[in-house]
């Protein structure tokens, strides 16, 4: 029986002149996992050590090169087929705004939704990753979401 590994973030959905730069991330990423593979421990699992590779690899990229911000155009260009206009409309206004004020929120709170709504993290697994204690995750969480709330309500 063969399991594939799926990943939260498709290759499709990153601009097209970052694909490059994007595969030779993944490719690097794999490649530490190969040779840090004796080094897991398996105090979680696998997925959020490979998670945590991920982000430290991506942030070290981002370090390197900050003058490229991500396109966000693509996103909104992709429509779903089984909405009609109307809903579709709606939907990428709610969803332009919520990305809106995602990336108003500070770095800390930013990493803390991404990892848990975006790439469906346990608040343990968000602690390991990012290095802090869960509890620190829980405050992050709460006054992210409050924030979030505070923008969408006032738009």
């Amino acid at each position: 029986m063969s399991t594939a590994f799926t990943s939260p973030v498709s290759v499709n959905s990153v601009p097209a002149h970052a694909a490059g730069e994007t595969e030779y991330l993944l490719s690097d990423v794999f490649l530490d996992v190969w040779r840090q593979a004796d080094r897991f421990q398996a105090r979680s699992s696998v997925s959020t050590w490979l998670m945590a590779i991920a982000r430290f690899k991506a942030l070290s990229a981002r370090r390197v090169r900050k003058d490229a911000e991500l396109d966000e155009t693509i996103e909104a260009t992709v429509a779903d087929s089984a909405d009609d206009p109307e809903v579709m409309l709606e939907k990428k206004s709610r969803d332009a705004l919520v990305r809106k004020a995602v990336t108003t929120l500070s770095p800390e709170h930013r990493e803390v939704i991404d990892l848990v709504y975006y790439h469906e993290k346990s608040v343990d697994e968000c602690a390991q990753i990012l290095g802090v204690p869960a509890g620190t995750v829980k405050t992050r969480m709460f006054y992210a979401r409050r924030k979030l709330a505070e923008m969408v309500k006032a738009a």
